[in-house]
């Protein structure tokens, strides 16, 4: 279960309960999870027992409960605790990592696509001419409100239009100048990386290959992934997640969990970001989350080594850190196709 299943779970929990009239509506548009602080219970929080309490006028614990009792049976949710005033704590299943990977590689594209802004329809304004940001902020706006079910398009005539810091050009360069100069990969990061607020840095280093570049290291972190996969089907490992844990107590280090960990935050946030991105019309929230899911995927192929060594016979650890391998590319690569970015194979 990801983020964004859980926190449609537990919306749809509320949406229940005014329905039975145990809390009066109106429903929150949306419901917010959070992983849960150092220290916190569960994988998982919400505060959403204490958002409906004022309109409800009732204690925040005892809506808490209300909603535990309609959430803690869903498919993928292990346990729901109540701590402090009324937050909610989720734990999920121990399938649910598996869940996740075949929810990835099931269709790899569209994954983190939805309905959330199903019914939404928005129409932009063309950019001013010789304003590239501008164009490319639009253009990919545009997408991240259609991964999301959104009916939207660049309308002549239209009045919305995003306002973005300009890239700021030298004086006599054009815009189409920028694109020769970086390639039409590194003038989409460049120009879509920084908030809509800041601006773009459209220099050399765009072009360096080494990881101070965050474009050329998501990049990497790709090319890394499908390498892989390409070397675990030479070896006849397949791709497939089966828990090594489960199978194997004690076979990982705490410095192997905790990679794995973090890898499979990264990828079950993935969702959660494309709405969020979309919902606030800011790309950057994407790219920046694509750095995060780069970094803890190149930490985890060092540490925990999907590929045998050696006479080292292939195990359910190899056969899973190979699945998990493929479902990192696969969420790399959705991702930078959203920014209007290639995700190539070889670097």
């Amino acid at each position: 279960m990801t983020p964004a299943e859980l926190s449609r779970t537990v919306r749809h929990a509320v949406c229940r309960a005014v329905e039975d009239d145990v809390l009066p509506g109106p429903v929150p548009e949306r419901i917010t999870v959070e992983r849960s602080r150092p220290g916190g219970l569960g994988d998982y929080a919400s505060n959403v027992a204490l958002r409906l309490a004022g309109p409800a006028g009732r204690p925040p614990r005892e809506i808490a409960e209300i909603l535990r009792s309609r959430v803690d049976t869903t498919h993928g949710i292990a346990r729901v605790e109540i701590t402090g005033p009324g937050f909610l704590n989720f734990t999920l299943g121990r399938d649910s990592r598996a869940e996740l990977i075949r929810t990835i590689l099931g269709d790899p594209a569209r994954y983190g696509h939805g309905d959330a802004l199903a019914g939404t329809a928005v129409a932009f304004a063309p950019a001013p001419d010789g304003d590239p940001r501008a164009r490319v902020w639009t253009d990919t706006v545009v997408r991240l409100l259609r991964s999301q079910g959104a009916d939207a398009a660049v309308v002549p005539g239209a009045m919305e239009r995003l306002t973005v810091v300009p890239a700021g050009l030298d004086s006599g360069t054009g815009p189409d100048d920028l694109f020769a100069r970086l390639g039409q990969d590194a003038a989409h990061w460049a120009l879509l990386r920084p908030a809509a607020h800041d601006r773009p840095y459209t220099g050399p280093e765009l072009l360096v290959q080494r990881e101070s570049n965050a474009l050329f290291q998501v990049r990497y972190a790709y090319a890394r992934a499908r390498a892989l996969v390409r070397n675990a089907e030479r070896l006849g490992i397949p791709s497939q997640y089966t828990d090594p844990d489960a199978e194997s107590p004690g076979r990982d280090s705490t410095a192997q969990a905790t990679a794995t960990s973090a890898l499979f935050t990264a990828l079950g946030d993935h969702p959660a970001v494309l709405e969020a991105a979309a919902r606030l019309r800011a790309p950057d929230r994407l790219a920046r989350h694509l750095e995060h899911t780069a970094e803890a995927f190149l930490r985890f192929q060092e540490i925990c080594r999907p590929l045998p060594l050696g006479d080292e016979k292939p195990s359910a650890a190899h056969r899973s850190r190979t699945a998990l391998a493929e479902a990192a590319g696969a969420v790399l690569a959705g991702g930078l196709s959203l920014l209007g970015i290639d995700a190539p194979e070889h670097l």
